[in-house]
């Protein structure tokens, strides 16, 4: 009987699928369906005062590790200025957090979720584009923001008005 045994997959410099996804670049480097589910990994190009809007996920881990760049994260638990080399992890547990990229380059970051499904997320709501194309963020009228909240559900996220952690901390 012959054991067969799984290879390695290697992702060149220019590879894997990027999407814009609310006017940054997420290249999808290892995806769940490459896993079986245990793990993604996601490049994330971020340019300045960008990032995601306030979100929550109970379900999986999520973690940055800044290769470029300074991000701040914002979580119920306070603001953290993350600047090249560091790491932060999201635990599971839904705390609502998001990062804004606060530098004046654009903020390259290796997003890791465990178990697989956010780059699904990012598929849906992304736009696919070329290695250094970057779209302006969509515009969110009201069926938009409708709609990406019902994908983020699905998802297993939940999304916030962006003064949400204001409110909280009051």
């Amino acid at each position: 009987m012959e054991n067969i045994k799984p290879m390695p997959t290697t992702v060149n410099p220019d590879g894997g699928k990027i999407l814009s996804v609310m006017g940054g670049n997420y290249r999808v480097l290892v995806s769940g369906r490459q896993t079986g589910g245990a793990f993604a990994t996601i490049e994330m190009l971020v340019p300045p005062q960008n990032g995601p809007g306030p979100h929550s996920h109970a379900n999986f881990f999520e973690s940055f590790y800044i290769v470029d760049g300074e991000v701040e994260v914002h979580s119920e638990a306070g603001t953290y200025r993350a600047k090249k080399g560091a790491c932060v992890l999201i635990p599971k547990g839904g705390v609502v957090h998001y990062f804004k990229n606060v530098g004046d380059q654009m903020a390259q970051l290796l997003c890791t979720v465990v178990p697989a499904g956010l780059e699904d997320f990012f598929e849906e709501i992304g736009e696919p584009v070329a290695a250094g194309e970057f779209l302006p963020p969509p515009s969110m009228d009201a069926g938009a923001l409708k709609r990406i909240q019902e994908i983020a559900q699905a998802h297993g996220q939940v999304l916030y008005p962006p003064d949400i952690l204001q409110k909280r901390q009051r």
